[in-house]
């Protein structure tokens, strides 16, 4: 367990810790000149175990902080990561105004369990001590340590000391161990120092997962234009021992090899690969504290403290927790909101952020970060507000299960999971806890085994990519086959678009690959049919009769010779001496099955010249702009032909028009041959 003191300066934080653990915390010669704590100090408390009264072995870390209002800024830094409270107040003093602002602090990060002291016993008498109960109370009223234990001591003399630390120790075996299974190891630096025959040493509160001697880990954020700078684990102390391995909750000291002193800072991460990121815009879910004098509202220049480190930037009120329209927080209210910082650092959902005045002089709010990588646009919509409300669940699959539930456009997994801090090793299991919770609330009759099929995922490189929730899966497929009938009926002569320009038509937001996992399942449904790159209806490809047959056997050997300038119906029709109304619906059927293609009213074109024309295209597209006198002269077509035939590629979705060019779509697989494939999948 790791134990934060708070207080007032000159309380006796650093005394009571020495009287604890028999550690002095004031290492440096100007903290012992001037009597108070400047730099965060630490001292370790053990307890072995006892088997006969059923008690475990406990260690206790302590984190002695300044309690000098100039020096908030380290006090916070310091209490990242704490368990337990032990909140100071000086029998001869009484209340004081670092103590009330520690207090606030605290109860913004959100430390729920806590412990009081009250100091300097020996210097009151009875009176003055139930006084200074009195005032604790009232102190403590309406934060996290309403109705925390308060012990009388005295340091120097002993009172009270055994008891207040049989008390710690029995916090800290009824302490639950962290969850770490999934989690990327991460540990916000607030020290750094070079050890002869072991390099640099960063010391911190491991804040998620476990990390193992010959372990990679990434120092965040790095510099800007650069790659964040590896070091690999030489050595370890957890808790103040000699380890193998540690893990989230221990005060951890590790030993660098490929890192250099001057590189380090404190407030920096050192993070596994797995979940590196850095931001400089991040959502949280923050209270106004409730002794506020007005609301907050967005624009106010803030101190954003998260982790170990501390930056400026401002605030933009996003809405209420409840989702509705806010302009401002009112003292004691809590709203989504927006933080833009003035240069990067690292945060994850989960992590807590205190917020200060512009004069970094009064804790203003506290709060849970949300997402680490928000959204500049949008941010304030019914939509990104719901998405909100899912990320405040208590744990990663809950908030994947939200968000599964009302993002239309699906979740990108390797996002989501960087920014909750889950390992490669953690994301499918993460996928597969996510959609059987989403899928339960939608259906909670269906199979396990037909839930877990609900819901869309995507394979990445690295596992799974993106996400589709089963609801949203259902309401695209609507969209998409219906979109697809209005194209049908659009365009009856052509046999269908190809994929991506009906994603251009259906969902052009969303992601490509998870579009084409949509259309997988539709198509493995029989609900859609994919002939060559185009897609179609299943009713929608034309049946030939006898008599279709036997013209497509007469006609294609005109249509072939007719190569790039195409051949119209009238002239197949005298050409072949069967009647211009069967050779034109023989033709449309032709076409509606993708045989042929119909470039301008009555003109067909033989695949293998669209072909030839779609490269062309693609080969002088592919350089810039494509204009028509330029395919004009590479295809040998007239002038007016060469424009029918880019006037057709854009309307199939192979180019787009702009201007009095032509940009190709590189996403569109039209009209790629056999061998432009083959060639395709080999680069």
């Amino acid at each position: 367990m790791i134990v934060g003191t708070a207080g007032h300066i000159d309380h006796g934080k650093t005394t009571l810790v020495k009287a604890l653990t028999g550690v002095d915390t004031d290492r440096l010669p100007e903290e012992k000149r001037r009597g108070i704590s400047i730099a965060l100090g630490y001292a370790y408390l053990d307890a072995a175990a006892d088997a006969a009264a059923g008690e475990r072995a406990a260690r206790i870390g302590f984190v002695d902080v300044p309690g000098h209002e100039r020096l908030v800024h380290t006090m916070l830094s310091g209490a990242t990561g704490i368990d337990h409270a032990l909140l100071l107040v000086a029998a001869d003093d009484g209340v004081m105004p670092q103590t009330r602002e520690h207090l606030a602090l605290l109860s913004l990060l959100g430390i729920a369990g806590g412990t009081v002291a009250l100091t300097k016993c020996d210097r009151a008498d009875a009176l003055t001590r139930a006084q200074r109960h009195e005032e604790i109370r009232a102190l403590v009223a309406g934060t996290p340590l309403e109705g925390a234990p308060v012990f009388d001591v005295a340091a120097t003399s002993g009172e009270g000391v055994r008891e207040l630390r049989d008390h710690l120790l029995a916090q800290a075996r009824a302490l639950p161990p962290r969850e770490v299974a999934g989690q990327g190891f991460r540990l916000a630096v607030d020290r750094v120092f070079s050890l002869a025959g072991v390099g640099t040493v960063c010391t911190g509160t491991a804040q998620a997962g476990e990390v193992a001697i010959g372990d990679e880990l990434l120092l965040l954020p790095p510099a800007p234009g650069q790659a964040p700078r590896r070091g690999r684990v030489r050595s370890l102390h957890a808790q103040n021992a000699a380890a193998e391995r540690a893990a989230a909750g221990q005060r951890v000291a590790i030993g660098l090899a490929g890192l250099e002193k001057d590189e380090v800072e404190r407030g920096q991460w050192l993070a596994a690969p797995d979940v590196a990121l850095w931001t400089e815009r991040l959502d949280a879910r923050v209270r106004l504290w409730p002794e506020e004098a007005k609301a907050l509202r967005s624009g106010t220049a803030v101190h954003v403290h998260v982790g170990a480190e501390q930056v400026t930037g401002s605030i933009a009120v996003l809405g209420g927790a409840d989702g509705g329209v806010l302009d401002a927080i009112e003292p004691g209210a809590e709203a989504f909101v927006q933080l833009v910082l003035h240069r990067r650092i690292g945060a994850w959902a989960g992590d807590r952020v205190v917020l200060r005045d512009a004069s970094a002089t009064r804790a203003l709010a506290g709060g849970t970060v949300l997402d680490p990588q928000a959204p500049a646009r949008y941010r304030r919509t019914s939509q990104r507000l719901a998405e909100l409300a899912a990320l405040t669940a208590p744990a990663p699959a809950l908030r994947l299960a939200g968000l599964l539930d009302r993002a239309p456009m699906g979740v990108d997994l390797a996002r989501f999971a960087a920014g909750q801090g889950v390992a490669m090793h953690g994301r499918a299991a993460l996928v597969e806890a996510a959609g059987g919770l989403a899928d339960a609330g939608a259906s909670a009759s269906a199979s396990a085994k037909e839930t877990s099929a609900a819901i869309a995922v995507v394979a990445g490189v690295d596992g799974p990519g993106w996400a589709l929730g089963a609801a949203r899966v259902a309401q695209w497929q609507y969209t998409a086959l219906e979109r697809l009938q209005r194209y049908h009926q659009e365009w009856p002569d052509e046999l269908g678009p190809d994929l991506a320009r009906w994603r251009r038509l259906a969902a052009p937001r969303m992601s490509e690959p998870l579009w084409r996992a949509l259309v997988r399942r539709m198509a493995a449904a029989g609900r859609v049919k994919i002939t060559g790159a185009a897609a179609h209806l299943p009713a929608h490809g034309a049946q030939l009769s006898a008599l279709d047959e036997r013209l497509a056997q007469t006609l294609m050997p005109a249509l072939l010779t007719a190569g790039f300038e195409g051949a119209w119906a009238r002239d197949l029709a005298r050409a072949s001496g069967e009647p211009e109304a069967l050779v034109r619906t023989t033709l449309a059927r032709l076409s509606q099955r993708g045989e042929l293609f119909q470039v301008v009213k009555d003109l067909y074109y033989a695949p293998p010249a669209v072909q030839a024309l779609a490269r062309i295209a693609r080969e002088s597209a592919a350089a810039g702009d494509l204009r028509a006198a330029d395919f004009r002269d590479r295809s040998g077509l007239g002038r007016k032909r060469a424009i029918q035939v880019l006037e057709f590629f854009d309307k199939v979705g192979l180019l787009r028009r702009v201007g009095d060019a032509h940009k190709l779509r590189a996403d569109c697989r039209l009209f790629i041959d056999d061998a432009d494939g083959d060639a395709a999948r080999a680069a």
